[in-house]
C-alpha cells in the first residue's frame, strides 16, 4: 500500500490512464510522457519504462507519429527546419528519425521562409547591409538554415 492507500496495481492503472489521457489530448514523445508521469504522486512502485513499452506496443505512443505531427504544427507557426530539429531532439527524438521525417515532409523551406519574411517586412527587397542583416537575423531566429536564408535575402 502507498501513502494514499492505493496498491501498486492501482498506481499502475492510474499511471496508464493518465498516460492515455495525455496522449488523447496530443501526441507526446516517450521522453515527454516519462517526465510527465514521474511528476504524478501515484507513480510510486510503477515501472514507467514497462508502461511506456506497453503503450508503444499498443501504438498509443508512437514517436514517428509524434515527430510528423510536431513538424506540421511548427511549420504552421512559421518555424524553420533547424529550430524544429533542435526542439525535437530536446524532446528525446533520435536524430535519424528527425532527419527522415524532415526529408519526407513536403514542406518547401524556401517558400516558408519567404512567407515569414514578407509577413514581417512586406514585399520590398532589402537594399542596404543593415536591413539585410536584420532580415537574416529574423530568419535565423525562426530556425531557417543558412542556405535558405542566403537564398532568400541575398
Amino acid at each position: 500500500m502507498s501513502k494514499l492507500g492505493f496498491t501498486k496495481r492501482d498506481n499502475y492503472t492510474r499511471c496508464k490512464n493518465s498516460a492515455i489521457y495525455s496522449l488523447a489530448m496530443r501526441e507526446h514523445s516517450r521522453k515527454e510522457l516519462y517526465q510527465k508521469l514521474q511528476k504524478k504522486e501515484y507513480v510510486e512502485g510503477v515501472d514507467i519504462d514497462k508502461l511506456l513499452n506497453e503503450l508503444e506496443e499498443s501504438n498509443y505512443l508512437n514517436e514517428q507519429r509524434f515527430t510528423e505531427s510536431f513538424i506540421r504544427y511548427r511549420v504552421s507557426k512559421g518555424q524553420g527546419s533547424v529550430k524544429i530539429s533542435s526542439e525535437l531532439y530536446v524532446r528525446g527524438i533520435q536524430k535519424s528519425l528527425i532527419d527522415v521525417a524532415l526529408v519526407n515532409s513536403d514542406f518547401n523551406w524556401f517558400d516558408l521562409g519567404l512567407q515569414q519574411l514578407e509577413k514581417k517586412f512586406g514585399k520590398s527587397k532589402s537594399v542596404d547591409y543593415k536591413e539585410k542583416t536584420k532580415r537574416m537575423r529574423f530568419l535565423s531566429t525562426r530556425g531557417f538554415s543558412a542556405e535558405v536564408i542566403h537564398s532568400i535575402v541575398i
